[in-house]
């Protein structure tokens, strides 16, 4: 699978991790940074992540930042893109399932990599539910 993954300065570190992980796991990463742990700001990179995304460049976006939650809200503002900010592998295949969603954001700051692995294994291994649920991910996109 082609994966867009960024992170901001706060996420840096994990997204390293989770990067290498799964090229290991034999998926295809393209890396929009941030390129170090030097402040920077979270929107300049969930937003090259979601156009990917979006444009079908990549099929699925990982994204990570202190909390997850500002570059969920960036990434969220393109059409397109279902972005969530996820802290359990539970959430994770809940938010495929029932939402389709096709970008994750990770807390490089309050979620141990351990758990953020489990979270991108779960998100990438599920998939969308279908059924009942796909007249509500219709309604979402109609909000683009």
């Amino acid at each position: 699978m082609i994966i867009s993954m960024g992170s901001d300065h706060a996420g840096f570190e994990q997204k390293e991790q989770l990067k290498q992980y799964l090229e290991t796991a034999g998926h295809t990463v393209i890396d929009r940074g941030c390129p170090s742990e030097e402040r920077v700001d979270y929107p300049d990179y969930a937003y090259p992540v979601a156009c990917d995304v979006a444009q079908g460049t990549a099929e699925r976006g990982v994204l990570v930042c202190g909390t997850g939650i500002g570059m969920a809200l960036a990434a969220d503002k393109v059409a397109g893109v279902r972005a969530a900010n996820i802290i359990t592998p539970q959430f994770a295949g809940l938010c495929r399932e029932h939402n389709d969603c096709n970008v994750i954001t990770l807390s490089g700051r309050f979620v141990d990599v351990g758990v953020n692995k489990e979270i991108v294994d779960v998100f990438l291994a599920t998939p969308f539910g279908a059924g009942r649920h796909t007249g509500r991910v219709e309604k979402i996109m109609q909000l683009d």
